[in-house]
This record gives structure tokens, sequence and C-alpha cells, in this order.
């Protein structure tokens, strides 16, 4: 019988060493030029409207940290968006719910080229807002649980210092990003 807040592991072929199969959530934080971040707002969400959440969803099978962001941003943001990636701001696990007590989640850095913003996906018809820091700093919005003013400020820091020199990340992930 498998217990089913417990994932089976995935064995290694060569020495036998078993390593965790969780579940894993990505946020794709996008900033734009002006050094601000976006945040989407659902009308649609049932437990809590009017929370304001970067683009966020869950990491398909067989998909690595990188595509899966890129999947996500594009769903969320817009097929027509341009965006280049930049690195990752934030790792963390957190309990999903009681089948899933270990979720593992990725907040991955996007500079935002351009294009229009349309939300899609479970995000169709949100508000959209691009946020200055000191926007956020000074409001009384409420943060859906996957984004914290922490993750944006630290996004906003990196970005500050990744976005003129960004990484080749073609020769590390082994992936055609055109």
């Amino acid at each position: 019988m498998t217990n089913n807040s417990n994932p089976s592991p995935h064995v290694t072929a060569v020495s036998g060493r078993q390593f965790s199969a969780f579940p894993a959530a990505i946020q794709a934080l996008l900033v734009n030029d002006a050094a601000e971040i976006l945040l989407l707002s659902s009308p649609r969400r049932r437990s809590h409207p009017n929370e304001w959440q970067v683009i966020s969803g869950g990491l398909d099978a067989n998909e690595s940290i990188l595509e899966g962001a890129i999947r996500e941003a594009h769903e969320e943001a817009g097929a027509g968006i341009e965006i280049r990636p930049l690195g990752v701001v934030h790792a963390q696990t957190f309990t999903y719910d009681v089948k899933i007590p270990y979720m593992h989640s990725v907040h991955y850095l996007f500079h935002f080229l351009g294009g229009e913003v349309v939300p899609g996906d479970d995000m169709a018809d949100s508000e959209v807002r691009w946020w200055r820091l000191d926007e956020l700093a000074s409001s009384d919005i409420v943060y859906h649980p996957s984004t914290s003013y922490w993750h944006l400020e630290r996004a906003i820091q990196l970005w500050k210092i990744w976005s003129p020199n960004p990484p080749n990340l073609n020769c590390l992930q082994n992936l055609d990003l055109k």
C-alpha cells in the first residue's frame, strides 16, 4: 500500500541512490525597464479575491525549472510577451495540503522586454499592474501566499545586478531560448 502523503522516490540506475519525488511550483517574476514588477489579481479566486501575486503554477513532468517558468509566464501573461531569463531569486519548501506535505517552490526572475500582457490560463480576466517597490511598500494590498514583499524586493535587487549583464543560460540549461 502506498502512502499518499509521501511520494515514491526516484532511484538511480548507477548507484541505486533514492532521490525525493515531490511536486514543484514555479513563480515567474517579471521586471520591466522601469524596475517595476508585474502583479496580477484574479477576480475568479474563490478563496481570496483581490489578492495580488506574481505568475505562478506547477512544474510539469519532464520539464526543467527554466522551461516551466517560461511556459507559466507565457500562459499567464500572454504568448506574445518577450522575456529574458536572469536566474533564481529564491527556493523554498512548503506544505501544499495533506497529500503534498513537501512542495518545492522556485522563484525565477525574468527581464520583461516587451509585448502586450494578456492574462490567460487560470489567470484570465485578472487585473494586471506594474508596481514600483515604493508603491508596494506604501500600499495595503493583500499578497497571495505565493508572493511576498521580500520576494519582490529581492527580485528588483537582483534585476539591477543581472539585467545589464545576464548569464548565458543556454550553456547551463542545454536549452534553446529562441
